[in-house]
């Protein structure tokens, strides 16, 4: 049954929230067992199948690359003629909000110092080990994190934008299952997505407010107990509640915009207090360093020196981390990413933001390893290896203006939970709305409270360790859904593109034979500017009976047709069985007069081709109904050419 139109998906909508009742109950009463349960599953997984997880995210990587450089990343996330709806910054506001912000924060001084103090090799806290360990960190938060995110992204973009099927990650699977995506095999991987996004926000949540109580106690002394922490993830899901109703342009895109304001101020405060041209030279040499040796890092798994535990521990809790939460971040990023091209989208996603983290982790974590060298940061490590929410707040000690920075870090860390439960509560609601842009008020309210539930429930059982290892090992079956929708996605692309090519570059002569103008006649078109009201005239009069007629002949020798009039635009679409439907529309489009011509009206109107694929960008005003005819066989039979070479690639 395909419930994808209305506004709930009854089965994904109640079989996921029983299911996360279920889980958060079972991890209340019982969460050392049910820690001890995924911890067996994630061990296993560490020591049989790491070279799994290794594998996939090096071929995820490369994927993105080739997607970049490739003729394919010419292709529109939408019609042809679409247009990104959202600036760069806050497109790039939104995707750093909700992909990794705030993990930055937490680790963007505990982890580099960790791997200063314990390196996987060598001497620890040496000049070699304070390299290694930016480029460890950079490894772990870098191309590959970015990359896991776009590709998802790319795909549930395309589908939903370009091929009009629903923003769900069940359409990713169109290519190979067709239409029973709208079946209960859909109906399991919305589940699935749900899922994995409710327990990894509210995982973050949960530990995220340990690090809030931590700044709230440096600045004001308030305690750090679990009551408190409960109270803090009330507040944080009561703003997140509000942002969510707001809605993407009301509360989250706005939301985001602060949020990557309050960090750039954050980020050149520690710049400017610190060493300054200590730091850029390091985030030179870090990026360097990290692209010289990345091949040899995306295959390392320490094979010959027997490192299981320290890799289990970090790159592949990182790549089960970021794999779990792609859908939830794919999602999110598709939805803000309408209307551009698949090469701006990959180069934006896994490039900006991957550039802007390698500067957050140079400023944060070279500074913290350079007091380390000078042997000033004794009770910094000290607390990095004991209480890793405290870290951030310790380290701003070293620096001038204690308090205004320990003031923004709280701030910005609320703010970058607040938009991670908003933009996750708005992916769960598109998940159970069947795709909905807009799903209804109180089903928004309904997730973004309950992750808040979720997450203080077993904040007080002590359930969020086993929440954030189920969370991860779910990320294994993710590796081969994303694995299959990557193959599906290719062969989509190829199929795309071959229209594409054929509709530009496959010529004929029809429309310049009985059906031509003359030319005087052809020119008075191009020099006149139509008013609103001849441009009308042009479809009621014109187009409308040049494509009734046209569909008349076409039914007459056994084509489905269907013909649409709307006031500004005539619609023509012949059916096809099992192959692409062929489109043919005629829409008017209002156009400024240009500033040299002397013209008394502010405007002027065209009539453009529209063919399934978007917008062509000519105009037909002032053709004859022949011509008109004339022009939609021309393109009827490219698409005709289309359908040859695609069966013939198939022979």
């Amino acid at each position: 049954m395909n419930n994808t139109g209305s506004t709930m998906n009854k089965r994904v909508f109640f079989t996921s929230a029983i299911f996360i009742a279920l889980i958060t109950i079972f991890g209340s009463i019982w969460p050392k067992e049910l820690e001890e349960l995924f911890n067996g599953i994630q061990h296993w997984l560490i020591t049989k199948a790491s070279w799994v997880y290794i594998l996939s995210v090096a071929v995820v990587l490369f994927f993105s690359l080739w997607l970049m450089v490739s003729r394919m990343g010419d292709i529109r996330l939408g019609p042809d003629h679409s247009e990104p709806e959202y600036t760069n910054l806050s497109w790039f506001a939104m995707l750093f909000s909700a992909g990794m912000g705030i993990g930055l924060l937490f680790f963007g001084v505990a982890e580099p110092m960790m791997h200063f103090t314990a390196p996987p090799l060598g001497e620890a806290q040496s000049l070699e080990a304070a390299r290694e360990a930016m480029k460890i960190t950079f490894f772990h938060w870098g191309l590959h994190a970015w990359a896991i995110y776009a590709t998802l992204g790319v795909i549930l973009a395309y589908f939903s934008y370009r091929k009009e099927l629903p923003l769900l990650p069940r359409s990713a699977f169109y290519p190979i299952i067709g239409d029973k995506i709208y079946g209960r095999i859909g109906d399991f991987v919305d589940i699935f997505a749900i899922i994995g996004t409710m327990f990894g926000v509210a995982t973050s949540l949960g530990y995220g407010v340990t690090q809030v109580n931590a700044g709230l106690h440096y600045l004001f002394g308030l305690p750090q107990t679990p009551l408190i922490q409960v109270g803090l993830i009330a507040g944080i899901t009561f703003l997140a509640t509000i942002s969510v109703v707001l809605g993407l342009d009301g509360g989250i895109k706005k939301l985001s915009n602060i949020n990557l304001g309050l960090a750039a101020l954050l980020l050149v405060a520690v710049l400017l207090l610190g060493d300054t041209v200590d730091i850029l030279q390091s985030y030179i040499q870090n990026t360097g360093a990290y692209l010289s040796d990345i091949i040899h890092k995306t295959f390392n798994l320490y094979a010959y020196e027997k490192k299981e535990s320290w890799i289990g521990g970090w790159t592949l809790l990182y790549w089960g981390w970021w794999i779990s939460w792609s859908p939830f971040v794919g999602m999110f990023i598709a939805r803000i990413s309408k209307g551009r091209t698949i090469r701006e989208f990959m180069v934006g996603v896994v490039f900006v933001p991957a550039a802007f983290t390698f500067f957050w982790m140079t400023v944060f974590g070279n500074s913290a390893i350079s007091l380390a060298l000078q042997g000033k940061a004794e009770k910094l490590i000290e607390t990095v290896n004991s209480n890793v929410p405290v870290a951030l707040f310790q380290f701003f000690e070293y620096l001038p203006g204690t308090i205004f920075l320990s003031g923004l870090g709280v701030i910005l860390v609320m703010t970058f939970f607040i938009s991670s439960s908003d933009s996750g509560s708005l992916v769960i609601d598109t998940l159970a709305s069947g795709g909905e842009a807009e799903p209804p008020v109180w089903q928004r309210i309904f997730w973004a409270v309950l992750e808040g539930v979720v997450a203080a429930t077993l904040l007080l059982a002590g359930g969020l360790g086993a929440l954030q290892t189920m969370t991860i090992a779910s990320a294994f079956p993710m590796i081969f859904m994303i694995m299959t929708a990557m193959y599906a996605f290719i062969k989509s692309l190829r199929a795309d593109y071959l229209l594409l090519t054929s509709v530009q570059n496959h010529s004929t002569t029809i429309q310049y034979t009985q059906a031509s103008m003359g030319w005087k006649d052809r020119l008075g078109t191009l020099v006149e500017n139509p008013t609103h009201d001849s441009a009308l005239n042009f479809i009621k009069e014109t187009c409308v009976p040049a494509m009734k007629e046209l569909s008349v002949e076409l039914e007459n020798r056994d084509q489905t047709v269907v013909v649409t009039e709307g006031e500004h635009n005539v619609n023509l679409v012949i059916k096809n069985l099992n192959v692409e439907d062929f489109q043919y529309e005629i829409r008017l489009r209002e156009f400024f007069v240009p500033e040299y011509v002397d013209e008394s009206q502010k405007s002027y109107w065209r009539a453009e081709v529209f063919l399934f694929s978007g917008g062509q960008h000519y105009d037909i005003y002032g053709y004859s109904k022949e011509q008109i005819i004339a022009d939609v066989i021309t393109q009827y039979e490219k698409h005709f050419h289309f359908l040859h070479v695609h069966n013939a690639e198939k022979v």
